[in-house]
């Protein structure tokens, strides 16, 4: 039976009219939560009895489409997975059918689906390893509380068998002191301990693993690492960038067979994925991972947001030796640019490399570039060669200098239009590397939640430097599609809490760094979607609520333009929807 619905003084009819209650409260007996299943199903019967119908109008909202033509609009209609129109509420009437789901959004916001262009994808971490800050939010541990939880990973830990933490963060300890060697010494003697930095460039051992590695406080520091050492010239258990590849030689790590490793693999990315459309996220780089379990998380329904696969190891090398380029793939799973390859080391660790000393440190210390310009050179070429997008992780000015010179020596080797090779973090920018970025058409990918994160170690750089760094100001003015990239682990990965960074340079802690760089809420909106999209050559397909384009969209229960600044990341995301299927309801 029809029912009437009144939109904008217009009068439509359709089967399923709901509410701004009812649309907030809707459950799968009328929409379908999992991606590959229609948030507004239209029987194979029906559809073809009447085509021009839309499966999902939405009306009564406030979207913003990140699309020129039209900024803004109050609708837009959905059919097999795209949008295929946009505009009034009277203007989609003549879409809706029998079968159409017509929903009235109840003024809330509506913006296309975030896009994500830096991430680590760590869900078998996340499920299966010892967790010892919080992922997702500002939260203060204890060093004892550290211990206990690796204590008790110690006691059901086998003879010369690792004993692991993660998501370690220096700046978020009650204790206000550095994690060293003689703490982790009291989770055990016998075991080798390490405490993984949430950064990725740092990790602190205790003593019988620096033992087992043979690293002792004569042992020199590496051309791209070191061996930290307190005040008495004795090693501290912290060990930076490269130098902790001894630490993979040593000790035992839990075996599983392959079908294990298959099953905790599908589970991870199930469980990751889960997480990503939580936050509002409809696609994200994965930094590698096992290709085979994402696809087997695919065909099961599990996979709830869009891959762009960066590749390393035996994957690129099969990308290259098979001759597969950057785009093969659907729009779910698409091989991207190249996993980040590194050259130089960590901004929220210090140790990224710098054209100056750090300021205040004692002794000159200017980070670690990881990789010699010869190697960075070769490495690029072969895989611009290959046509695989490059993607190189640069967080310093020297290193962001290096990666340009690979860039540039590679295009002119073989030319090619419009190539968008990839630069990682970009932290700390001048005005010449803007130039050169500008050139080459490269398209940097900033940090995200650091400025709300990560504000207690602006301290380390000071105002001048972070006036550099995560430049969005800078290099948005300079007309380069900048991107949004979280690097979770070592970021929150929420998009609201990078908006809330992005136009406030605000910390958790209240402290405002690098003022000039701020962005409007319209702009910090672009560089989380459509900029995303143009990140991984996609933006003819997504990244706008656009007619054609993949149906990926976000609900938010407020309008991040009209609350106050320092509230965006606590705004609730509502529903996170991908191809016109639910992937998330709050």
């Amino acid at each position: 039976m029809m029912t009437q619905q009144y939109l904008g003084g217009e009068e439509i009819m359709s089967t399923h009219t709901y509410s701004r209650r009812g649309f907030i409260g809707l459950t799968g007996a009328g929409i379908a939560c999992v991606a590959g299943a229609g948030w507004a199903r239209v029987a194979a019967a029906a559809a073809a009895a009447d085509a021009r119908h839309a499966d999902l109008v939405v009306f009564n909202a406030r979207v913003y489409t990140v699309d020129p033509s039209m900024p803004r609009a109050e609708a837009f209609a959905v059919r097999a997975g795209k949008f295929i129109a946009v505009g009034s509420s009277a203007d989609v009437k003549g879409l809706v059918g029998r079968s159409t789901e017509a929903v009235d959004a109840g003024r809330m916001t509506v913006v296309p689906g975030f896009i994500d262009c830096h991430n680590h994808a760590p869900g078998n971490e996340l499920l299966y390893e010892v967790l010892v800050g919080n992922p997702y939010e500002v939260e203060f541990v204890t060093i004892a509380s550290i211990l206990d939880k690796l204590r008790a990973k110690a006691q059901k830990t086998p003879p010369d068998t690792w004993v692991e933490g993660y998501f370690f963060d220096d700046t978020k300890v009650k204790d206000k002191r550095a994690l060293n060697v003689h703490d982790l010494d009291q989770v055990s003697k016998d075991l080798p301990v390490a405490v993984h930095h949430r950064g990725g460039h740092t990790s602190f051992y205790n003593s019988r693993a620096l033992q087992m590695a043979g690293i002792t406080k004569t042992t020199p520091d590496t051309a791209s690492g070191t061996y930290d050492r307190d005040s008495n010239g004795e090693l501290n258990g912290r060990v930076t960038d490269r130098a902790r590849g001894v630490f993979d030689k040593v000790g035992k790590r839990t075996a599983y067979s392959a079908d294990e490793t298959m099953r905790r693999d599908r589970e991870g990315l199930a469980y990751i994925s889960r997480q990503f459309v939580r936050y509002g996220l409809t696609g994200v780089c994965h930094e590698g991972g096992n290709l085979r379990a994402l696809e087997q998380v695919r065909a099961s329904g599990d996979l709830l947001h869009r891959v762009s696969y960066e590749a390393k190891g035996a994957e690129l090398e099969a990308m290259i030796t098979g001759g597969m380029t950057t785009g093969l793939g659907d729009e779910w799973i698409r091989l991207g640019a190249t996993y980040e390859h590194t050259a130089d080391g960590s901004f929220s660790e210090r140790t990224m490399a710098l054209s100056i000393p750090y300021p205040g440190t004692s002794s000159p210390y200017k980070g670690n570039t990881t990789e010699t310009q010869e190697d960075l050179n070769a490495w690029v070429e072969r895989v611009h060669r290959a046509g695989i997008q490059a993607n190189c992780h640069a967080n310093g000015d020297v290193a962001i200098d290096h990666v340009l010179t690979a860039y540039e020596r590679a295009l002119r080797l073989l030319p090619q239009a419009d190539a968008r090779p990839k630069i990682t973090h970009c932290t700390l920018i001048n005005d010449d590397l803007v130039r050169r970025i500008k050139a080459i058409g490269a398209v940097p990918a900033l940090f995200t939640s650091y400025a709300y994160y990560n504000a207690d170690k602006f301290h380390f750089y000071g105002e001048e430097l972070m006036k550099r760094c995560m430049a969005y100001r800078t290099l948005l003015d300079a007309g380069i599609p900048v991107a949004a990239g979280s690097d979770f682990n070592p970021g929150p990965f929420s998009p609201l809490m990078g908006m809330q960074g992005m136009v406030t340079r605000t910390g958790w802690n209240g402290e405002v760094w690098g003022g000039n760089q701020r962005i409007t809420v319209d702009e910090a909106l672009r560089v989380n979607t459509i900029n995303g999209a143009y990140a991984t050559r996609e933006e003819a397909i997504k990244g706008s609520i656009t007619p054609g384009k993949l149906a990926d969209f976000v609900v938010l229960a407020e309008d991040p333009h009209a609350v106050d600044p320092g509230k965006i990341k606590d705004i609730h995301v509502v529903r996170t929807v991908v191809g016109g299927s639910v992937a998330y309801k709050a």
